[in-house]
């Protein structure tokens, strides 16, 4: 079963000034949410039809479960990254059955992680209350041990999305794709496809690339990444990093416009704007135009 983005997980110290810099670009972002207890987590998000951003930040730590065999820590593996420094933390693909892709995983050796359930409440535009639940299947790729991955299926989609969220002024419209930088891309073929479900990867001089039913998912070395983004990598030292995010816009003057006003640096590159990792909290956020 090919596996589409869902969404990534934007880890930062500062939750007040990631929902800020993200309004900066021209994004509608919601409210604050509070994850569970054992969690330690708090979040905002920012839709894309299909896809989101979660901005994360630590809440109260002290409840936070650690890992232990077959069980995952959430909180626990984003309160370590944020020791490390500020980024994309976690990529994030579409789930339609979680236990099956618990068990998938685990066939394909690339997880041995008890499927992991949760509910909290969030909040409609007109502050009514609603559930959102979610089941999660995790996966890890050892040569990646700063990216955490998981399958995440929603039990109630209607109570989540709404379009009125998606309406951004800087005219975002879709998910193009995530950006893994990578010493040795091809080390991360195997994982990936049985991560995606894609039995195709392109493979080029500047690595491989996995297409998805909602985005792409690209690998590259980190001096491919400086020549198409104009921006440094991360640190590849502990092995790959999930680098960057790419935003499809419906008009691209107007996203470009929309960056300019933010008064942050921006770099127009190869027909994209780039925000780089010192200015956008450890990522690198690229708009695009849309295919």
């Amino acid at each position: 079963m090919s596996r589409g983005l869902d969404h990534v997980v934007h880890a930062v110290r500062d939750l007040d000034a990631a929902a800020a810099l993200y309004r900066r670009l021209g994004f509608v972002v919601g409210a604050r949410n509070r994850h569970p207890p054992a969690w330690g987590t708090q979040n905002h998000i920012i839709q894309l039809p299909g896809f989101f951003v979660e901005l994360l930040g630590l809440a109260d730590t002290s409840q936070i479960v650690p890992h232990r065999p077959q069980f995952f820590s959430f909180g626990a593996f984003n309160r370590d990254f944020l020791a490390r420094g500020e980024g994309l933390s976690m990529l994030v693909l579409e789930g339609r059955d979680a236990a099956a892709d618990t068990a998938a995983f685990r066939a394909a050796g690339i997880g041995d992680f008890d499927t992991f359930n949760f509910e909290r409440t969030a909040r409609r535009p007109d502050g009514t209350a609603v559930t959102v639940a979610f089941s999660l299947a995790f996966a890890r790729d050892p040569r990646a041990p700063d990216i955490g991955f998981f399958t995440c299926r929603q039990h109630f989609p209607e109570n989540f999305w709404n379009p009125e969220f998606q309406q951004h002024a800087n005219s975002a419209s879709a998910i193009a794709g995530v950006v893994l930088v990578a010493d040795n891309p091809s080390d991360h073929h195997v994982f990936l496809s049985a991560l995606s479900g894609e039995r195709d990867l392109r493979a080029t001089s500047s690595g491989i690339t996995v297409t998805t039913p909602r985005g792409e998912i690209q690998v590259m070395p980190p001096a491919a990444f400086l020549d198409r983004f104009g921006v440094q990598p991360p640190d590849t030292e502990r092995g790959a990093r999930l680098a960057a995010l790419r935003v499809a816009v419906r008009d691209f003057d107007t996203a470009a416009e929309a960056v300019r006003c933010s008064g942050l640096a921006v770099i127009i590159r190869m027909g994209r704007a780039v925000v780089g990792p010192e200015q956008a909290m450890g990522a690198t956020l690229v708009l695009e135009p849309g295919r």
